[in-house]
């Protein structure tokens, strides 16, 4: 009996040493689950989302957000003020209010947001920003990963994109004076020519036979939008004295949609002045007066202008900068007058909303420009840039007058690339095109693809002015019909340079 009591303690005392290694080891997996849940939960460092970003675009291929798991779009979130962009439809196509029936899904995705952010779906306006009048886009406030998680699985979704987070912050690049500069340049004797009555002519237009295609037409009647970084107030040949010598019958107006805070819910703009000089710059090789004040002539320059100040600087980064220039793209694309828009402007990946604004202002019969990049010490790994990378637009870059096609020194080329623009001296000091300066009687320089779109959208203007019954794919084609490379298209730079004359014959 004694041996059998023993025998008995025996085997509990073994069964209670496994019980307890058992949960021991329960109790070091659920520890070791416990761990993993918190590292899954902390958000990646911003070097680290810009490394993820930068692997992508190093690779050619496209980075968009749609193609991001939930803890990466929340981890830029995180570092973005919490701004999450929702683009929602019954498809990827249905992103126009005015011919959609999507209010059902914007109701639903805004009560599901509201209870996972745990305010409740009696209380959508505390985690909602904003939401656009023409597109179906609507932003919110965002602070939960299981959110995110749930959006992306959600019907309705067309993407999911954190617009709050900086790119070119964490990059270490001077995001704030990107493209700005109010200085100017005293003109080389070499880079004009004078013309009646008193203007001055920049060296490339010969080369794209501009002047011969103004005893055709000079652009009037037609509207050109350009999204930038607004119109000088300091220059009169830009304001009151836009109709000066040879220009004459045409108007010039001056928006903003650009909003200069912090603050995601501010939507007081800081007006349609240019704080920076690049718009300025653009304005100018598209439409400035033929003057007799001794200045610089635009390509265009019997065309209208409507300037908008939708963005900083030409790095498209940040919630107000997107927002202020897919506002101007809508206002644009609703207006009559309007036939181009240029966009001197980009960013190294896509932005849905800016996507879906360009969409509708296309969908409306605008041709819309877009610069194909200029490089900095950041981007110079990138190919095409976007709007310009997308099929709506038309990729504009810049070449030299080397005698074989060259790009400028720090334009972007690629498959993508439409048409170039000789507008750098090669060697001989690398001179740009004369425009322009933000001040009185002062001119300046400027280079890039930048000047490149706008000289094109100016060239585009001339056409549709010659035949303003077409559509804007006649007038594309016409300026494809006149470049060297036509009917085909060279790998790099599109089809080449264009004959103005040629092109409005």
């Amino acid at each position: 009996m004694k041996n059998l009591n023993l025998r008995l303690v025996l085997v509990m005392t073994a069964l209670s040493i496994i019980a307890c290694s058992k949960d021991a080891k329960i109790n070091e997996n659920l520890q070791e689950e416990e761990s993993v849940v918190v590292v899954q939960r902390e958000a990646l460092t911003p070097q680290q989302i810009n490394a993820k970003i930068n692997e992508t675009i190093e690779q050619r291929i496209d980075f968009e957000w749609k193609n991001m798991e939930a803890h990466m779009i929340w981890s830029a979130a995180v570092h973005g003020d919490n701004i999450i962009t929702v683009g929602f439809g019954a498809d990827d196509n249905d992103f126009n209010k005015e011919n959609s029936n999507a209010n059902d899904i914007k109701d639903r995705l805004l009560k599901n947001i509201a209870i996972d952010e745990k305010v409740g779906a009696q209380k959508t306006s505390d985690i909602l920003i904003d939401e656009d009048d023409k597109l179906n886009i609507i932003d919110v406030k965002v602070e939960n990963l299981a959110t995110i998680e749930n959006l992306l699985s959600a019907e309705g979704i067309r993407y999911i994109e954190p617009a709050g987070y900086r790119y070119w912050q964490y990059q270490g690049t001077p995001e704030s004076g990107a493209g700005c500069g109010y200085d100017g340049a005293t003109l080389n004797a070499a880079d004009y020519t004078t013309i009646a009555p008193g203007a001055k002519l920049p060296w490339n237009f010969n080369t794209h036979n501009i002047p011969a295609a103004w005893n055709y037409s000079t652009g009037s009647g037609v509207g050109i939008g350009v999204i930038d970084t607004g119109l000088t107030p300091n220059n009169t040949l830009m304001n009151g004295n836009f109709n000066d010598g040879y220009s004459s019958g045409r108007y010039v107006q001056k928006y903003g949609t650009f909003v200069d805070s912090w603050w995601p819910w501010s939507s007081s703009t800081d007006g349609p002045n240019d704080q920076c000089g690049h718009g300025t710059s653009m304005t100018s090789v598209a439409t400035a007066p033929r003057n007799n004040n001794g200045m610089p002539v635009g390509v265009a320059y019997n065309a209208n202008l409507i300037s908008y100040r939708g963005t900083k600087n030409v790095l498209l980064d940040g919630y107000h900068e997107q927002k202020g220039v897919a506002n101007a793209l809508t206002a644009l694309g609703r207006r009559n007058d309007v036939k181009i828009i240029s966009m001197s402007i980009g960013n190294i990946f896509s932005i849905g909303r800016i996507s879906d604004a360009v969409r509708y202002a296309n969908n409306r019969g605008k041709l819309i420009f877009a610069a194909g990049g200029t490089s900095t010490t950041f981007t110079n790994f990138v190919g095409v840039i976007f709007p310009a990378s997308m099929s709506e637009t038309v990729a504009v870059t810049g070449v030299t007058d080397a005698n074989s096609y060259k790009e400028c020194d720090i334009c972007h080329k690629g498959s993508k690339i439409d048409f170039t623009i000789v507008m750098q001296r090669d060697g001989n000091g690398n001179r740009t095109t004369p425009v322009l300066g933000y001040y009185n009687n002062q001119t300046d320089y400027v280079g890039g693809s930048s000047v490149a779109t706008a000289t094109t959208a100016g060239i585009a203007a001339l056409v549709w002015s010659r035949h303003p019954s077409w559509t804007k794919d006649q007038v594309l084609n016409r300026l494809k019909q006149s470049a060297d490379f036509y009917p085909n298209k060279n790998s790099q730079y599109g089809y080449g340079n264009i004959n103005a004359l040629q092109a409005v014959q």
